[in-house]
């Protein structure tokens, strides 16, 4: 590691120490992986890994989720979250993150509290700061600390310690919940999400370990990274593919040749002002 990576990370565990006891909003991605481990390192048996379960996320990444919390060696525990019983959630406004946050957070809170935990700590990092994030307005009503953006952690910074501390997510891709796969407007239902899981559960199946399936009413739109484009239409596989995602209800099959980026819903609200992406 670079000295600058060495302070940073230094830096986090101080402010761990400070915070005394924590319960991780832990996601199993790579940033609540590192800030799980490292609260664990730093406050033993005063931590605690919490994984929200709904209809919003795949029981692929809860399993995930058990796996790496027994890696680390944290107490893990599952909170059930409803986001899909807020009528605010299941319109899926643009700030449709703020509602599920609040879901997550209001339980959270009241979780640690129980648990005798003075506080609750997501894995936000330093360059969240560029992105449409509603969902940290939530953290800041719930008073959620932020400890990986406190010590000015990059995504970049975060795979390179989860490496050094041999984390198997440290090279793992983004995995947001199973709602961003729908475009704001289009109400969410348990019946889309579960589409949207089996669809690319089965790209998965087929090799493609980043991709996305953005759910269109009754058209899918396939993101994989562009050079894995051509392997998409290989003989056999785009059958495959489309007799997949006919037999799961889609109509129209489609694949975006721009290739995978993530939160390519995002775009459209570059066509919006800056005061209605806050409300």
């Amino acid at each position: 590691m670079t000295q600058t990576l060495e302070y940073k990370y230094q830096n986090l565990r101080d402010i761990l120490k400070q915070m005394g006891s924590v319960a991780v909003a832990y996601s199993g991605g790579v940033d609540s992986s590192l800030l799980a481990q490292a609260a664990y390192d730093v406050l033993g048996e005063r931590t605690l890994a919490v994984t929200a379960v709904s209809e919003t996320y795949s029981q692929r990444e809860r399993l995930q989720c058990n796996k790496l919390a027994k890696h680390i060696g944290i107490r893990w525990i599952i909170l059930v979250t409803e986001e899909l019983s807020c009528e605010e959630f299941a319109q899926n406004p643009k700030n449709r993150c703020y509602y599920c946050k609040r879901e997550l957070y209001s339980k959270l809170t009241k979780l640690a509290r129980d648990e005798g935990l003075t506080w609750v700590a997501d894995g936000s990092n330093a360059d969240d700061d560029g992105d449409y994030r509603p969902g940290r307005i939530s953290a800041k009503e719930h008073g959620v600390r932020s400890p990986l953006w406190e010590a000015a952690l990059t995504k970049s910074d975060i795979r390179t310690l989860s490496r050094r501390l041999g984390l198997p997510s440290w090279n793992n891709p983004a995995s947001p919940c199973l709602a961003s796969r729908l475009p704001y407007g289009e109400r969410i239902t348990q019946q889309k999400l579960r589409m949207v899981e089996q669809a690319e559960e089965w790209l998965r199946e087929e090799g493609f370990i980043i991709c996305r399936l953005r759910h269109h009413d009754l058209l899918a739109r396939i993101e994989v990274p562009p050079e894995e484009l051509p392997r998409l239409l290989e003989d056999g596989r785009r059958e495959r593919l489309v007799e997949k995602l006919k037999g799961l209800g889609y109509i129209y099959i489609t694949i975006d040749l721009a290739g995978y980026r993530s939160g390519s819903l995002n775009e459209t609200l570059a066509l919006t002002t800056g005061a209605d992406q806050q409300k």
